[in-house]
């Protein structure tokens, strides 16, 4: 069990001592070729396990944590504005490491390299492909085969997504406060480390003007292509993959002595089908992403992020041999107009609120 904080304010997780975890809603990808950045949709609510004790399966009171509405192959991305202070973030899909490819071990590694470091990383929109790419997070259920955890360990029991950070070290911490001080007094010191660039987390999403939501991909029960129907909804979802875009996952440039030894907290996120979430908490989820093509055919924005000053990690063995969910489920149907290149935004050279959440044994 983690020994650390988190807690939810508004739809953010916050790990420790401020690293600010967001999940967002976004434009699912088609499955070949390399794409840019997609927008933001809005940020998937989330709700504490622990508040609905009634409702949620036995086993989830058990693991803690939080949990969101998802729909069948719906996409997101994690964003991780809001966070100052240097921290290692792993991120587990089913407890399968998506920067690494490795089982899920809760402690940090660096070869290969088992986390991402904030705030240098601005976001993370899916599993480690390298070359400067990742493959989309997807939401599959469990059972199928599809997902990461399936294909890379051959079972699905865990699902959702864990997430763990580390502080730096109290020595590294001090020096980098410090140095961080006296870069604000305007007395440049080295030991700083790396910031993302200003304005970074300028990745917004539509204006208000969004064409009306409609379903985007199958929804549970719909029919795959030679009309036999696609299983009902499991109880639990996890991650498989799309689509590849342009992102890199930084390599990190600081000794893996500077990290803290234990992590300052950790959390199991449940990612749940809308009718599910229904029953567990009444509420309705939110419509599902708007339709893709109307989105470029409005002339909304799409990004390219890059930044010279870091290096990029190289792809990860187990993460390459995963399949898309449309290996699994079927033809995606779905429009699809690639932006024009207009359309495509250059970005980079950008007291404790909320509840406490409950964690588990996972």
């Amino acid at each position: 069990m983690g020994n650390g904080s988190v807690r939810v304010h508004n739809n953010a997780l916050i790990l420790g001592e401020g690293v600010q975890i967001h999940f967002i809603r976004t434009l699912r990808l088609p499955e070949s070729g390399t794409h840019a950045l997609p927008p933001g949709m809005g940020e998937f609510p989330l709700r504490r396990v622990e508040d609905h004790p009634d409702t949620v399966p036995p086993e989830w009171l058990a693991k803690g944590g939080v949990m969101l509405p998802v729909y069948l192959r719906e996409a997101m991305w994690l964003r991780f504005g809001g966070t100052r202070e240097p921290a290692a973030l792993q991120v587990g899909v089913g407890k399968v490491c998506a920067v690494s490819g490795e089982r899920w071990t809760g402690r940090l590694a660096r070869d290969p390299q088992n986390y991402v470091t904030l705030p240098r990383q601005p976001w993370l929109d899916g599993i480690n492909s390298g070359n400067g790419t990742v493959r989309q997070f997807v939401a599959v259920p469990l059972g199928l085969g599809a997902t990461v955890e399936g294909q890379v360990t051959g079972e699905e029991t865990t699902g959702g997504v864990q997430l763990q950070v580390f502080p730096l070290g109290p020595v590294a911490l001090a020096h980098w406060r410090r140095s961080d001080q006296a870069k604000r007094a305007g007395r440049p010191r080295g030991g700083a480390g790396p910031q993302p660039p200003a304005g970074f987390a300028g990745r917004p999403g539509p204006p208000p003007m969004m064409p009306a939501p409609m379903m985007c991909g199958g929804a549970p029960g719909s029919a795959r292509p030679g009309g036999s129907a696609l299983p009902p909804a499991a109880p639990a979802m996890g991650l498989g993959v799309g689509g590849s875009m342009r992102q890199e996952v930084y390599r990190d440039d600081r000794p893996l002595s500077d990290w803290a030894e234990e992590p300052a907290g950790r959390v199991f996120v449940h990612l749940v089908p809308p009718p599910a979430w229904r029953h567990i908490t009444g509420e309705d989820a939110p419509p599902s992403p708007a339709d893709r093509a109307a989105y470029t055919r409005a002339g909304l924005p799409w990004f390219d992020y890059y930044d010279d000053s870091a290096a990029d990690l190289a792809p990860a063995d187990a993460l390459g041999e995963v399949k898309p969910v449309g290996e699994w489920l079927g033809d995606d149907h779905a429009p699809w107009a690639a932006p024009h290149p207009g359309q495509v935004k250059q970005l980079g050279n950008a007291p404790r609120p909320g509840r406490p959440v409950q964690d588990g044994d996972w």
